[in-house]
């Protein structure tokens, strides 16, 4: 049943290979056993059981908490001429009895359902007779009281399943669990060890940054002020907080919508519907929004406020990026946001408070690392991270020129606080520092200190800085008021035996070059950004004519692809991102037509030898291990090359593939490749010795654009090669 699997995967759904667990996870399922599935948003989970349910004669039940990601999933399955229906209290009597006959005349393939509608006797009454192979629950992290999202309603689903359809495989799916929540689900659900699947929690593609919280609004509009047609969400803690900082954009010019509890049912559907349909570009909302929303080109999450724990912070980043795309994802942070979620806690009482707890201290733990935020990010999820650095983090992206010595203001601020006895708050201190005659300083008669007027040649905000970056790096601490505290290791500042360093500003949105720098590949890096946007017009007419959101027809991913091999001909499309047989027949002839029309105008030709090259990719996976043996073996990179009748960046890729899968490769036939001076090769080391091998035009930029990529690439493969030589 697996190679009809793979068929599937490309003739309906229009990929060439599974991504990673997927393979398995298929070929669990097609066996008649049970799975247990963590993926990480946008990992691909839906296909996990989209396919089998086309493969089993009977029907394949999903169970999924949101109305909106139903939609969702069934008009997406509708365009690949899947029939997918879905019960739920959103459909009018009409269509509801439609869905109903569907599913009885065994005609549906797939039927989308919420817990409380399975539930239902009408519902138990239509499905006792049923023939159901597959019964797939997604978000099922919602079964656990230990998950961030616990549904009562989603405990019952295992005695509905013994009820109801005992023999069916059953599937649970989610992209937030710890190792505790998904215990919990394997034992409400009585699934054994071995029908665990784990993907990594790491999105590679999105580059996460904390900036301190200061004068919020700008610090958003700084951020937004180079994306005006990129699609993003914004989160903030109130409704209050949504609808002033909606105004403040709307009056800007950016096209944005709110969405919170406080507005009616109409007004939210229509706002996310205008999103995922590319008529807005931003919504603005509280943690309402989002779950189960599929949007792929999502360019872009800002946590306005701090979220409450890291599974919520990871859920909501999740939603950027889906088509893997380079995506940014700011948080913005405050202590003062940090004691609004410890009241709210406080409110709680037994195990519920215990629980959130310890959520926001690892969350803070996260926001105050030094460290390459995916260590603790992905340690939270039961998972160790390969590497020191991903180069897609603002801590992995820092620069050491940032860094200064803060130790004599530190000592300042030190002996300030040890004055007032440890007992006032960072307003009070920086007065008493700057020599301020505040009614309070006055009246506590503060203006008497030691310390009092010693710092008048910083402002008030530079203290700020000063205060947050000394509590980062655990010098100092707040208390129960949020009065100062100084930890052990301020005593040896004081003292003179340690010094201060640090970056004092941290509360930049918009992206320095450096952090702008990396993308995911070369199609990426250099497609035809005019042809790109015109063809996202042509897709957004196709979608409003057809009734349906654009990245249904094609997402970004595959426009990017056809602004970069400009195919000629309805045939070249099929080998790129998303096109199968079904969507070339529906769509391929427009985008045909829009993408000679433009080739046409500005002298572009196809890029024909690289588009049969994929082809060639493609059909042999399992060529570069027969690449890898040859090159081993004594053949040079152009030999290979020649042999094959394929470029050199090719044999470059099928080497990576090799190497990647745990395998050594000689090091000097990767040099011999090259036509760079030691000293070159030297200097491309060193820099991916600093940002990782995977900064390609960090090293186009350094090299000042003289060294072409191919060059880069071939520099790139020694460096990976001996870095695995070392570790082995």
């Amino acid at each position: 049943m697996f190679k009809e699997a793979k068929e599937t995967l490309k003739e309906t759904f229009g990929y060439d290979t599974f991504r990673p667990l997927q393979e398995d996870i298929i070929s669990q399922v097609t066996k008649r056993k049970d799975a247990l599935v963590i993926m990480p948003t946008g990992g691909g989970k839906s296909l996990c059981y989209q396919i089998p349910a086309l493969l089993f004669d009977g029907l394949t039940i999903v169970v999924s908490p949101l109305i909106s990601l139903m939609k969702d999933q069934v008009e997406q399955l509708r365009e690949y001429d899947i029939n997918a229906v879905h019960l739920n209290s959103s459909l009018s009597p009409e269509a509801y009895g439609y869905n109903r006959r569907q599913v009885l005349q065994g005609k549906a393939k797939l039927l989308y359902i919420a817990p409380e509608t399975l539930l239902m006797d009408k519902t138990r009454d239509l499905l006792k007779d049923i023939k159901v192979d597959l019964f797939a629950v997604d978000e099922a992290h919602c079964i656990s009281e230990w998950g961030h999202d616990f549904r009562p309603d989603y405990r019952e689903l295992a005695r509905v399943r013994k009820e109801l359809f005992p023999d069916a495989t059953c599937m649970a799916l989610t992209a937030t669990a710890t190792p505790r929540v998904r215990e919990d689900i394997k034992k409400t659900l009585e699934f054994g060890e071995s029908e665990e699947f784990i993907a990594s929690f790491d999105r590679p593609n999105l580059f996460l940054k904390i900036a301190d919280k200061d004068d919020a609004t700008n610090q958003v509009l700084d951020f937004l002020y180079t994306r005006k047609n990129q699609s993003g969400i914004i989160y903030c803690i109130s409704r209050r907080q949504v609808d002033e900082l909606y105004q403040a954009l709307e009056d800007e010019g950016y096209s944005v919508k709110p969405y919170h509890a406080g507005l009616s049912d109409r007004d939210r559907a229509i706002n996310q519907r205008q999103f995922i349909r590319d008529d807005v570009q931003i919504i603005v909302a509280t943690i309402a929004f989002g779950m189960g929303i599929n949007k792929p080109n999502v360019r872009f999450v800002v946590h306005y406020d701090m979220p409450q724990n890291i599974e919520q912070y990871y859920q909501q980043i999740g939603r950027a990026g889906r088509d893997g795309l380079r995506s940014d994802c700011v948080m913005l942070f405050s202590y003062n946001d940090r004691h609004k979620i410890k009241y709210f806690i406080n409110k709680k009482e037994g195990q519920e408070k215990e629980v959130a707890e310890k959520h926001l201290e690892d969350l803070v733990k996260f926001i105050e690392t030094k460290k390459c935020r995916r260590i603790p990010l992905m340690k939270y999820f039961g998972e160790e991270y390969p590497k020191d650095e991903c180069g897609m983090c603002d801590n992995c992206i820092s620069k050491d020129e940032d860094v200064e010595d803060f130790t004599l203001q530190a000592k300042k601020l030190m002996n300030c606080i040890s004055d007032l006895e440890e007992g006032f708050g960072k307003t009070q201190v920086i007065n008493v520092l700057r020599g301020s005659k505040a009614q309070k300083v006055l009246e506590l008669e503060h203006e008497k200190l030691d310390s009092y007027g010693t710092g008048k040649e910083w402002s008030k905000n530079q203290w700020g800085q000063l205060s947050r970056m000394l509590i980062r790096q655990d010098y100092l601490s707040k208390g129960e008021h949020a009065e100062l505290k100084l930890e052990d290791k301020a005593h040896a500042v004081i003292s003179g035996d340690e010094n201060v360093f640090g970056t004092l500003d941290r509360t930049a949105t918009a992206m320095s070059t450096e952090e702008a720098a990396w993308v995911t590949s070369e199609v990426e890096a250099q497609y035809d950004e005019d042809l790109f946007e015109i063809l996202r017009t042509e897709r957004k007419k196709m979608a409003d004519e057809k009734g349906v959101t654009p990245y249904t027809i094609f997402p970004d991913t595959t426009l990017m692809e056809m602004a970069y091999y400009f195919p000629k001909d309805k045939e070249h499309l099929l080998p790129l991102y998303g096109v199968g047989d079904v969507k070339l027949k529906k769509y391929g002839s427009a985008f045909i037509g829009v993408i000679k029309k433009y080739t046409a105008e500005h002298g572009i030709e196809a890029k024909e030898d690289s588009l049969n090259e994929k082809v060639e990719e493609l059909e042999s996976v399992e060529l570069h291990q027969q690449i890898g043996k040859a090159f081993n073996d004594g053949q040079s990179i152009s030999h290979l090359a020649e042999e094959h009748g394929v470029k050199e960046v090719t044999i470059l890729n099928h080497l990576k593939d090799y190497l990647k899968e745990g395998n050594e490769l000689r090091l000097e036939g990767i040099t011999e490749a090259t036509s760079l001076s030691l000293r070159q090769q030297d200097e491309i080391i060193k820099v991916f010795n600093e940002k990782g091998s995977h900064m390609l035009k960090v090293v186009y930029d350094r090299m000042n654009k003289k060294i072409g990529y191919d060059q880069i690439r071939i520099m790139q493969l020694y460096f990976m090669a001996n870095e695995a030589a070392e570790k082995s």
